[in-house]
Order: structure tokens, then sequence, then C-alpha cells
């Protein structure tokens, strides 16, 4: 009887997980263009075989922007080879990741200044010019 550590097994083409993540992408995408509905993949709640989140980072490509964020850790937002998906990684204090987002959308929620900073921001420039 053969032990199932001598069955040769080859894997050929896309990984399990790469394809249907990218499925959901274009339907994210769909939705974003019909009704301007965003959507977030969470990619560390996905069970990725090794070599798969290699894979579809290499499948998604890099588009024309990247921004860094440095609060309580570094965070780097890039666009992908498509417009609208944005690769989304974060990382604590010991650059350990403690975040990986796919955000179909715009413009990520993140680089969005939020109403509170503006407001805040507003009343200082006031106290500057006067």
């Amino acid at each position: 009887m053969t032990s199932v550590d001598e069955i040769p097994v080859q894997v050929v083409g896309q990984h399990g997980n790469v394809r249907p993540i990218l499925n959901e992408i274009m339907h994210a995408l769909d939705r974003l263009l019909e009704s301007d509905e965003p959507t977030i993949i969470d990619l560390a709640g996905l069970p990725f075989a090794p070599g798969e989140l290699e894979e579809l980072e290499a499948t998604l490509g890099t588009g024309e922007l990247t921004a860094e964020l440095d609060a309580l850790g570094s965070s780097r937002i890039r666009e992908t080879a498509y417009p609208g998906v944005w690769w989304l990684e974060h990382r604590n204090a010991h650059n350990e990741v403690v975040g990986r987002y796919l955000e179909i959308t715009r413009t990520p929620e993140i680089l969005s200044s939020q109403e509170a900073d503006i407001v805040a921001g507003r009343a200082r420039l006031e106290d500057r010019i006067e």
C-alpha cells in the first residue's frame, strides 16, 4: 500500500482561491459602476494556500497611484493595474502585517478626510489668519 505522502501532486494554473476572488472583484466593479457601492474584501479572512496571495497580488499588478500613511504603524495603499481596485496593507509599530484588504471604490476610505478633522483644520486655519 502506498502512503499518501508518496502520491505525486502537481498544481497547474491559478490556485483555487485566486479565480473566485477575481470574479468577486469583477462583480464589485459592476456594483461600483452601477450604484457607486464600494466593496471591501478582507484578505486576512480568506484561506489562502501557499503562494496564492502572491499570485493574486501579481495578477492584480500595480497601477499609477500609491499612498503611505504613518499612524500607529504604517499603511500602504496602492492602486492595482485595474482602476477602482485598491490593495491596502496595514502594519503595526513592529512592521508586522495587521490587515490586508482589497477595496473596490473610487477613492479608499482611509484617504478621505473625516468631517471632524476638516472642522478642526478649518478652526486652526482661522486662528492662524487672525
